[in-house]
């Protein structure tokens, strides 16, 4: 070729400057591309924690099918059917029997408030400190329309949260009916060379949760059989009911109990003073006892879960999340140590 004809060599620089342009803008891509999913992460996060909740509510569901059919030799179809009605059948039989002492005692308690109401202000009116609480109970009283507000916000949110229920309850029917198709759908998304990896993670994740049901059954249990025991000695009606409706809610931690003091303590001193405090008592020490000693010792030993970092996530999960989060904080607490486990499995098995 004739040297004259021949295009000039091109400098190295002016063939690296195109080629770092390339890199920037694609890395600025990728960029955008991650902060785009997590927003939209963020926007979906109610949708995610509902499904969340429909997969938890399908390995329950699941796990009590596979445990009729293997104990009493049922086909499938029966022992599915029985593991979603008998579940609902005792959750709504519980809050029936709970709703109906309550609606029973209630009525006793409005029926002799006004009678408490006039000695409790015959006993202020002795002291001083008394008669200024009496004289500033006009201005602290809310007023009528703020009641009314308050009533119907109170029921708007019961709606809101039934709807939600019967989704999840619906959704999780769905996932444990064919847990098959959703598993191939997982794994179709997944490279060929990762899907190994996806369910050996797949594997441990659902052994936690498992582990993590049956910790959280131990502490439903304690705190539904010492509610009820403990009221009953203390003399407080449909004490069984009230029990059975705090261990139930224990699914949630601390909120078991929360949710029966109010009504039990209300109560308690509507029979009489030693009575309520006695209530007191039984809460406090049901709490304590829970707290400290019983989900402590079931979480750290089917769980592995450190009974601090439950507090922390259910603080942090509320913050972020709002009520759905905080119910929902645990096992997706539990979720999250199985994962960062695995990876450190992979990371030393990497290394070594």
């Amino acid at each position: 070729m004739n040297e004259a004809l021949r295009p000039p060599p091109v400098p190295e620089l002016s063939r690296r400057v195109p080629a770092e342009g390339a890199r920037v803008f694609r890395n600025g891509l990728l960029l955008m591309a991650a902060v785009g999913t997590a927003v939209l992460i963020w926007q979906l996060s109610q949708l995610l924690l509902i499904v969340f909740a429909c997969a938890i509510v399908a390995m329950m569901v699941a796990r009590l099918a596979s445990s009729l059919r293997r104990r009493l030799h049922l086909p499938f179809w029966l022992a599915f059917t029985l593991a979603v009605i008998l579940p609902l059948a005792f959750v709504v039989a519980a809050f029936w029997l709970f709703g109906a002492a309550m609606a029973t005692q209630f009525q006793l308690l409005l029926a002799s408030l006004p009678h408490a109401l006039a000695d409790l202000e015959a006993w202020l009116k002795t002291s001083d400190l008394g008669r200024r609480l009496l004289a500033e109970i006009p201005g602290i009283t809310p007023r009528a329309d703020r009641v009314v507000a308050a009533v119907q916000t109170l029921l708007s949110e019961i709606g809101t949260v039934l709807s939600m229920v019967a989704i999840i309850l619906v959704g999780g029917i769905y996932f444990a009916a064919q847990p098959s198709l959703y598993t191939r759908s997982l794994l179709a998304l997944v490279p060929p060379e990762r899907r190994l990896a996806l369910m050996r993670t797949w594997k441990r994740v659902v052994g936690s949760l498992h582990a993590w049901l049956k910790a959280q059954g131990v502490g439903m249990a304690f705190v539904g059989l010492a509610t009820g025991t403990g009221l009953s000695l203390v003399g407080i009606p449909g004490a069984p009911a009230i029990g059975l409706v705090a261990g139930l809610c224990e699914f949630v931690p601390y909120l078991g109990t929360f949710v029966v003091a109010i009504p039990a303590i209300l109560i308690g001193f509507s029979i009489s003073i030693e009575t309520g405090i006695w209530t007191i008592v039984v809460i406090v020490a049901v709490q304590q006892i829970q707290g400290n000693l019983v989900s402590p010792m079931a979480q750290s030993r089917l769980a592995d879960l450190p009974p601090a970092l439950t507090i922390f996530a259910l603080i942090a999960f509320g913050v972020l999340m709002g009520p759905l989060g905080v119910i929902l904080a645990v096992p997706l607490t539990v979720v999250g140590v199985a994962l960062l486990r695995e990876r450190v499995i992979l990371v030393h098995r990497r290394r070594g």
